[in-house]
């Protein structure tokens, strides 16, 4: 029996919330006493340090397929029943999401997602899961013999305490894909908005995308990742890969700062989780300073230049 986390990699690199679901997998198997294993699609140059964050084994697996949503599930499907697991791990990402309730299929596995808690073990296996977009919480017992979670990232700390693990190469197979990949353009060098612990968002009160330079230099000089509104990205100020709330990407980073948005209820929901929100707004009624822990009243264009030359000092 074993803990399987499966590993995601972008530019060349392990995804944080892929940290965090090792050393969570890690906490879960040591409650149980059972092994946990990191599965990753790729072999890197730093595979091996996926140890130090739990992975008692890290495996690489070799598949005949092209990874791709409609065959990822089947391809860790066949892994997950080589290496005889009882729970498996993902993080909630884009790529989480999509795998996760397939997998459950091919396992045929208890699912929970959005999940916040470790689980209670005590006569069952029960965890606290975020649920309406993130304004209550649910408590989900899985009973089947086989458990799939999908973490919430930013949730879990990551701990590097432990040592290197030595890297095996598993064979696995799936369909070939009924999908083919033409193009794939990735912006490069960003922080992704669900791996930033800060996000600086901004709304229709910067008047227009001149002004978004402010919102960019407070973003760099605070190492935090930027974000808009619906409007703005409807409008074409900023991208849509930036616009968070219920109907873009929900996000929990351990600091917000939300500038010249109002806060209605959608963008709220994609939010509310963050540990700390920032609201800026001249509008003293505006329903953001309801849902912050800190709120300055005043103009977006005298506030940020004084918050550039206080960080600059």
């Amino acid at each position: 029996m074993s803990v399987i986390v499966f590993v995601e990699i972008d530019n060349q690199q392990y995804k944080k919330s892929s940290l965090e679901a090792i050393c969570y997998g890690k906490k879960i198997a040591q409650t149980m006493g059972i092994s946990c294993i990191a599965l990753s699609l790729d072999t890197l140059s730093d595979t091996a340090t996926l140890g130090t964050y739990g992975a008692d084994r890290v495996i690489s697996l070799s598949h005949n397929a092209a990874f791709t949503s409609d065959n990822s599930a089947q391809l860790l499907a066949d892994a997950c029943k080589q290496l005889s697991a009882q729970i498996v791990v993902v993080s909630n990402t884009y790529t989480g999401k999509s795998l996760a309730p397939r997998l459950a299929v091919a396992l045929d596995a208890s699912l929970a997602t959005n999940v916040i808690s470790l689980p209670d073990t005590n006569g069952g296996f029960k965890v606290k899961r975020g649920v309406f977009s993130g304004k209550a919480f649910a408590y989900t017992d899985l009973s089947k013999n086989t458990k799939v979670l999908a973490i919430t990232p930013n949730t879990f700390d990551i701990d590097n305490s432990g040592s290197s693990a030595t890297v095996e190469t598993l064979v696995v197979s799936a369909e070939a894909s009924k999908i083919s990949i033409d193009k794939s353009d990735k912006e490069m060098g960003k922080v992704p908005l669900t791996e930033a612990e800060i996000v600086v968002s901004a709304g229709r009160g910067l008047k227009g995308p001149e002004n978004w330079n402010l919102i960019e230099e407070l973003a760099d000089l605070m190492g935090a990742a930027t974000a808009c509104s619906k409007p703005v990205s409807d409008m074409g100020w900023r991208p849509h890969a930036e616009h968070v709330g219920q109907t873009g990407i929900t996000i929990k980073p351990n600091l917000y700062v939300a500038i010249g948005i109002s806060g209605a209820i959608q963008h709220l929901a994609g939010v509310s989780s963050s540990k700390t929100i920032v609201a800026i707004n001249k509008d003293p009624e505006a329903p953001f300073f309801k849902a912050a822990d800190y709120g300055i009243v005043g103009d977006a264009f005298e506030i940020i230049p004084q918050l550039i030359h206080a960080l600059k000092n």
